[in-house]
């Protein structure tokens, strides 16, 4: 039997995926979750085998959650899924230690396929977000300037667009207010713009961020 763990702040996902998997002989749902602190905390005493991860989600959101469980328990596996999935997200995802990438919109049999797929120790990307990381390296590394960010700068600009204000930001990523400063800043500086209004519209234009959740 594969243990899942649902997470996404949307219960309508979290519905239609359960609703899915429940007609799937050997997989199990045994639990979900709205957000990334809500995901670790569950992992850390449940120990589900896979987990399905949205990438964007208040709070924390996907990428911190997915580095913060496989530190914690690093047997299970992730199934990172997105609806954004232009790079640099998929390829720093899965450096984090993601067993897999699939997106939103893939077909509800790609999906138990790649939940199989990840339990029985293969890696597993949707051939959507394949394309766009194989197009992302034969174009110029310049055509998105995203791919410059760190992996923290990364997380902050996600958590900044969906409307976090720095101090909230600091709080859950246990850092002072002036440290997340000093990262929106040179973050700003890397990308050539001047506040997080700018910063937002750059994320929407090169399809860093999904905009159903703005």
């Amino acid at each position: 039997m594969i243990n899942v763990l649902l997470v996404d702040d949307h219960e309508l996902v979290r519905t239609g995926i359960s609703r899915i998997l429940m007609d799937e002989r050997g997989i199990k749902v045994i639990g979900e979750a709205i957000s990334g602190e809500a995901a670790i905390q569950f992992c850390r005493h449940q120990e589900p085998d896979v987990v399905l991860m949205d990438m964007n989600m208040p709070g924390m959101g996907g990428m911190t959650a997915t580095k913060r469980i496989l530190h914690y328990c690093p047997e299970i596996k992730i199934l990172a899924l997105s609806v954004s999935c232009e790079e640099p997200v998929p390829t720093k995802v899965m450096q984090l230690g993601a067993s897999g990438f699939i997106s939103k919109n893939a077909a509800p049999a790609e999906m138990v396929s790649a939940i199989r797929k990840v339990h029985a120790g293969e890696r597993y990307i949707s051939g959507e977000v394949a394309q766009k990381m194989a197009m992302s390296r034969v174009t110029s590394s310049n055509q998105n300037p995203f791919e410059e960010l760190s992996d923290r700068e990364m997380q902050i600009m996600l958590m900044i667009t969906r409307g976090q204000k720095v101090n909230d930001i600091a709080e859950q990523l246990n850092v002072s207010a002036k440290t997340v400063n000093s990262y929106r800043y040179r973050m700003f500086e890397k990308l050539d713009i001047s506040g997080d209004v700018e910063l937002t519209h750059l994320a929407l234009r090169h399809g860093m961020i999904d905009i159903a959740k703005l």
